[in-house]
């Protein structure tokens, strides 16, 4: 249990890096700690027996995230698509380890609208003051990325809910930077702030679910501790903690 707790204390200490670096204005501070967290947390995840699809969306992330420590378009449409591929690898992992039904139908159609009118209101707002070149690539990421939230409320419940949720507030805060709206005081801080709090919920949401599931499993006919039919090995393996 060592390492994974040693991982998990490292990502905090790359993220507290990260965040005062940009508060007060040390940028070879940020350009060292960003590149670090993705990689320490999709560590601690697969360290945990996190699903593989997890771990790439994570580091898909990571890959956004170095990208977009340069000013140039190009690397921001080659962050942006990292990011893009990342989501869909969420999509995956949600359809394929998270449960169906965790909200009443009639409540996941209020979410998809709700979700459905943030969508359209931000591309509608932003539209007229993004550059050109980037207002279909921008649409069409924010369709995603909106796509990952709703998954990640519906499928995996509320925590990774928020993750998704805070996902597309740091997102939209960019978006705005590239519109050229008006910016909080340093924004760098804050999207930062939500998109590592994101990711962490996306993947706590995501290991929580896993161990639920593990848990039930367990619990079935014969107890946790009595090996089932089709089982050749003995339920808790201390390599998967």
């Amino acid at each position: 249990m060592r390492t994974p707790r040693t991982l998990l204390a490292a990502f905090g200490l790359a993220a507290v890096v990260d965040l005062t670096s940009l508060a007060v204005g040390f940028e070879p501070g940020h350009t060292v700690a960003k590149p670090l967290l993705m990689p320490l947390l999709a560590a601690w995840a697969a360290l945990r027996g996190a699903p593989r699809l997890l771990v790439v969306a994570l580091l898909f992330g990571w890959g956004g995230d170095t990208l977009l420590l340069s000013d140039a378009e190009p690397a921001f449409l080659a962050g942006m698509a990292s990011f893009a591929v990342g989501h869909v690898c969420y999509l995956a992992l949600f359809r394929a380890h998270g449960r169906r039904n965790t909200a009443p139908r009639a409540r996941t159609g209020l979410i998809a609208l709700g979700y459905a009118a943030a969508l359209t209101g931000t591309v509608v707002l932003l539209w007229p003051d993004l550059p050109a070149d980037l207002r279909v690539p921008v649409a069409a990421y924010s369709a995603l990325l909106t796509a990952m939230a709703y998954g990640a409320l519906t499928r995996l419940g509320l925590l990774a809910g928020l993750g998704g949720a805070l996902f597309m507030l740091s997102d939209t805060l960019i978006a705005t930077g590239v519109a050229d709206w008006p910016q909080l005081p340093r924004p760098d801080f804050w999207i930062m702030l939500t998109y590592i709090a994101a990711q962490y919920l996306l993947t706590r949401g995501t290991l929580g679910v896993r161990d639920t599931m593990r848990g039930a499993q367990d619990a079935g006919p014969g107890g946790p501790g009595e090996l089932r039919p089709g089982r050749t090995d003995d339920p808790v393996r201390p390599g998967r903690l």
